[in-house]
């Protein structure tokens, strides 16, 4: 696969976490995610991961592999804005405190890096 492949993966992963971190994320997901197995939080998860097997379906991946990336980012991205509402909560931080904002960067990075997992998964076995 080409680097200019490879870039418009990330590119099409990038505006595919936006619309679902942002767009399409609904206040009833925002509210519950941090409720362990609530079906709010596994929609979100299942909306990112919808979204992933979208992408993908556009590279040379099969059918298998494509769900099997989307399945790792469903569990990592669940787990990952689970923990970070459980730590929020927790820690009481609101808006105001320099503390949410760097349990909220970190989860934003967790999945940053996630998107770059599922670009070289991609490429390695396309």
């Amino acid at each position: 696969m080409s680097m200019t492949a490879l870039f418009l993966i990330l590119a099409a992963l990038q505006v595919k976490h936006l619309l679902a971190d942002y767009v399409f994320q609904s206040a009833w997901m925002v509210r519950n995610k941090g409720r362990y197995a609530h079906p709010g939080g596994l929609a979100h998860s299942g909306l990112h991961s919808a979204l992933t097997v979208l992408v993908l379906l556009f590279t040379p991946l099969g059918l298998g592999a494509v769900l099997l990336i989307a399945l790792g980012e469903f569990v990592i991205h669940y787990h990952m804005d689970w923990a970070k509402d459980a730590i929020l909560k927790r820690s009481t931080a609101t808006p105001k405190d320099w503390a949410y904002w760097v349990i909220t960067g970190l989860d934003q990075f967790v999945h940053q890096v996630t998107l770059l997992g599922i670009a070289l998964a991609a490429v390695l076995l396309a």
